[in-house]
């Protein structure tokens, strides 16, 4: 087997995992909101959110990185790169989006740091 071919399977391995990663991550988040629907633990909305955003984050950085191996895999040219580039920019975008969403927070500011406050580690 060929070092592209190797590189291109890796990338495509990443590509699944990354969509393992969001089906699972909703499957998951339904699941755990449902037991707390039934079992009255509060909360169940915020909870579902930021579970469900994660997961959607985690399976977005696996399929950035995806997008990255299977461009360089092949012979990178300036329409593959600039396509890549788009993708790049877009799930950026859509990353920062969902991370101030769950934490309230743009990724570059700093994280209040509450000991004390026993909502916060809830929130963890």
């Amino acid at each position: 087997m060929e070092f592209g071919e190797v590189i291109s399977t890796v990338g495509e391995v990443v590509d699944l995992l990354g969509v393992v990663a969001i089906v699972l991550g909703v499957s998951y988040a339904v699941v755990d909101a449902a037991l707390r629907g039934v079992r009255r633990i509060h909360p169940i909305y915020t909870r579902f959110r930021r579970v469900l955003g994660r997961a959607i984050l985690l399976g977005l950085e696996l399929l950035v990185a995806a997008d990255i191996i299977k461009t360089v895999a092949v012979t990178p040219t300036l329409e593959s790169v600039a396509v890549l580039a788009i993708i790049v920019l877009i799930r950026t975008f859509l990353s920062w989006s969902l991370e101030l969403e769950i934490s309230g927070r743009w990724p570059w500011q700093k994280r209040a740091e509450t000991v004390d406050d026993p909502a916060s580690a809830d929130a963890l």
